[in-house]
């Protein structure tokens, strides 16, 4: 992680930690940079990017302020307007952009915003990249054996352009429905949008292929994103899959790159219940590549057990999708994600997609001819504790030895029955504490063990 981007962007609350200067400046390298490394190719056109947004009030400031850096620079910006992640990162490599922006907070409130930057493959901006944005903003930019204290501007007819690019939204809608293997008709599902970037482009999708929807956290008012909807939120839908009588429903965060599920007895299907339920499912058909499904540190215990008597292997990773992205190219797996929902299924994206995961969800069902209830029954998720610490010093904390001492207490005394996991947040402050166990008591006993030592030790905040 550094100095700005974390594992998910430059995120931060809007005009105090990610200003719209912020914003200028990234359009202002990106589009000299896509530009300059084009030229050194023998390429003379100018660099295109394509900037989606979700619904936040400020996402239109940092959009005009991303577009207006790098047309200032030479590029021309291609506008989505409100869209999800997933459909920039498609548009990004398949109509041959130099590279993507995707302007959320994904599941934080309203006043948080964040610019995500993906790279002409639709992946992930890689590390490099992101490094010479870092020293670009803090004046110390080198890179092509030169040193630029500032960058130049475009002149006369180099100057770059913005260009409306909702169609590009409109053929990646049409993509997901291509992807539809049955009809939905018969099927009422319900789709809580979160206020966010699904809230149109979801009941499209699920209406065109035969569904009869049911759509909440649909009335957008760029303040009442994921409040008290979407994936972080729940309850919310699975009250009103209950009241409804609904056959599913699916929940979407912010950017509608992650997706949780509630089955028709309102029970909630989390990200690991979703790899166990498509695992199994591909396995079967012969569709598992290596017989691996990726995971992340933070999976539950139960979802490792399940897959142990299913003979399915398992790989972990770091929190986040990049990471779990990055170990399926690598590896040529298919199928990966982690616990809050965010699934890629490598065949068809290269990021995770909320929409895309709902309809695999749907595919499942379909073919198997089973309500959600019965496909996840065999896997049964252990308790868990998760406390985050807010705190001065990340690294710190955690390397230090009687907090060390204190974690390794409690590996020792779960044994293989449980296990402990201290990590740093890759975009906030803290450090995150998570205990699984066969009871919640425990649980929590472990955590508070180790919680107050960090605090002891001077390390909260």
């Amino acid at each position: 992680m550094g100095k700005y981007f974390g594992t998910d962007g430059f995120r931060g609350e809007a005009n105090v930690t990610l200003t719209a200067d912020h914003a200028y400046q990234v359009g202002r390298f990106l589009g000299w940079y896509c530009g300059e490394c084009k030229r050194r190719a023998g390429d003379s056109d100018p660099a295109r990017v394509v900037i989606g947004k979700d619904t936040r009030r400020s996402s239109y400031m940092f959009e005009y302020a991303l577009a207006s850096g790098l047309v200032a620079s030479g590029a021309d910006a291609y506008l989505l307007h409100v869209t999800t992640t997933p459909s920039v990162s498609y548009v990004a490599r398949t109509e041959g952009f130099d590279c993507g922006i995707m302007i959320s907070a994904s599941h934080n409130p309203f006043y948080d915003n964040g610019i995500k930057l993906i790279d002409r493959s639709g992946e992930k901006m890689d590390e490099a990249t992101i490094a010479l944005i870092e020293d670009y903003l803090d004046g110390q930019l080198h890179v092509f054996d030169t040193d630029w204290p500032q960058l130049p501007l475009a002149r006369r007819e180099q100057i770059g352009r913005t260009v409306d690019w909702s169609a590009g939204r409109n053929r990646y809608v049409g993509y997901l429905i291509s992807l539809g293997m049955f009809s939905f008709k018969g099927k009422k599902v319900g789709l809580d949008c979160a206020n966010g970037s699904a809230w149109m482009i979801a009941k499209s999708v699920f209406d065109a292929l035969g569904a009869t929807t049911y759509v909440m956290g649909d009335e957008p008012d760029g303040f009442n994103i994921n409040n008290g909807v979407g994936s972080t939120h729940i309850d919310a839908l699975r009250r009103f899959v209950v009241e409804k009588g609904l056959d599913v429903g699916f929940a979407y965060d912010g950017d509608a790159d992650r997706c949780l599920c509630v089955d028709e007895k309102g029970a909630v299907v989390t990200g690991d219940h979703i790899l166990y339920v498509c695992g199994r499912h591909m396995k079967e058909l012969g569709e598992l590549p290596h017989n691996t499904v990726v995971t992340t540190v933070m999976s539950n215990f139960g979802l490792y057990r399940a897959f142990d008597r299913l003979g399915i292997r398992y790989a972990k990773t770091a929190v986040g999708d990049k990471y779990v992205y990055e170990y399926m190219s690598k590896n040529g797996c298919t199928l990966g994600g982690e616990q809050s929902g965010h699934i890629i299924f490598s065949k068809y994206a290269s990021t995770g997609d909320g929409i895309l995961t709902s309809l695999k969800l749907m595919e499942v069902m379909l073919e198997r001819k089973q309500p959600m209830s019965r496909l996840t029954e065999g896997l049964t998720i252990y308790p868990q504790v998760l406390e985050n610490v807010r705190v001065r010093d990340k690294l710190a904390a955690r390397q230090d030895p009687a907090v060390q001492k204190a974690v390794d207490g409690v590996a020792r005394r779960l044994g293989d029955t449980g296990r402990i996991l201290v990590r740093e947040s890759g975009t906030e402050p803290l450090l995150r504490v998570m205990v699984e166990a066969p009871d919640d008591a425990l649980c929590r006993a472990c955590v508070d063990e180790v919680v107050s030592v960090i605090k002891q030790s001077g390390h909260a905040l």
